[in-house]
C-alpha cells in the first residue's frame, strides 16, 4: 500500500472519529454518567456544553432560575428543606455554576477543582442575612432570641453549635424567661442578673465582701442554676 493510501486511511479515520464526537458525545468524551436530575438530558450533551467551548453557565440558567435554585424543579415543583430556605444563587459574587458542580460523575481528580461552598461566595451585603437561605430553629432557646446569629454562629463552621445553655446556667423555675430579661439589648456577648429580685450591687457586695468576692458581674461563675447556693468554680 502506497503512502498516498495510508494517509488517506489514516484522513477518514480521523474524520469517522470526529464525526462520532459530535454524534454521540455522550459515548465518545462523557467523563461519567450525569447526576439523577439531569438523567432526562444524558444523551444531549449539547443542552450544556456548547461545540469545542464547554459547558457555560449561560445554557446552565435556561433551565434554572437562579432565584429558584434549591425552591423549586426546572417543572416549577416546590422542593422541601427541613432547614433551608436555599436561595443564595443569585446573591453570588461570581455567576460560574461550573466553579463548584460537576454534573458527571467523573475521576476523582476532576473533582478536586470543585469549590465547596462558603459563605465567602456570597456578596458582603448579605452574607449576615442568615433568615434568606435558613429557617429559624424551633427549639425553645431559639424562638426566644431575636439577635444576630453571629453572636453564637460562625459562618465557617456553623455545625456543630458549641453553645449549650445549661452549661453556663441552666434555665429552670423562675429563670426560665425571655433571653433580654438577662441579655439586655438581645446581646448575648453579656448577661446580669441585676434585673430581677433582690440582686443590687450593694446586697451583692454585703453578702459576699467576707468571702472575699469581688467580681460581681460574673454570677455564673459559682451560681450555675437556681438551685445551686454558690461554690468558687473556674470550670
Amino acid at each position: 500500500m502506497s503512502r498516498r493510501w495510508v494517509w488517506i486511511l489514516v484522513s477518514l479515520n480521523l474524520v469517522l472519529l470526529l464525526a462520532l464526537v459530535f454524534v454521540y458525545p455522550h459515548l465518545m468524551v462523557s467523563p461519567g454518567q450525569v447526576v439523577a436530575g439531569h438523567k432526562e438530558i444524558a444523551t444531549d450533551c449539547f443542552a450544556c456544553h456548547a461545540p469545542l467551548r464547554g459547558a457555560s453557565a449561560s445554557r446552565c440558567v435556561a433551565c434554572h432560575a437562579l432565584a429558584d435554585i434549591g425552591l423549586r424543579s426546572t417543572q416549577g415543583k416546590p422542593i422541601v428543606h427541613k432547614t433551608l430556605k436555599v436561595s443564595f444563587h443569585q446573591d453570588l459574587v461570581e455567576q460560574s455554576c461550573m466553579a463548584c458542580h460537576s454534573e458527571h460523575a467523573g475521576p476523582k481528580l476532576q473533582q478536586k477543582s470543585r469549590k465547596p461552598f462558603s459563605h465567602e461566595l456570597l456578596r458582603s451585603a448579605v452574607r449576615t442575612q442568615c433568615q434568606n437561605c435558613h429557617r429559624a430553629p424551633s427549639d425553645k432557646l431559639h424562638t426566644r432570641i431575636a439577635g444576630n446569629c453571629s453572636q453564637c454562629h460562625a459562618q465557617t463552621a456553623w455545625k456543630p453549635a458549641s453553645f449549650d445553655h445549661d452549661k453556663s446556667f441552666v434555665l429552670d423555675r423562675d429563670h426560665n424567661v425571655e433571653c433580654a430579661t438577662c441579655h439586655v439589648g438581645n446581646d448575648y456577648s453579656r448577661y446580669t442578673c441585676y434585673g430581677c429580685h433582690e440582686h443590687t450591687v450593694q446586697n451583692i457586695l454585703r453578702e459576699h465582701r467576707d468571702e472575699g468576692i469581688r467580681d460581681l458581674d460574673n454570677c455564673v461563675r459559682c451560681h450555675r442554676s437556681a438551685d445551686d447556693e454558690g461554690g468558687r468554680g473556674d470550670d
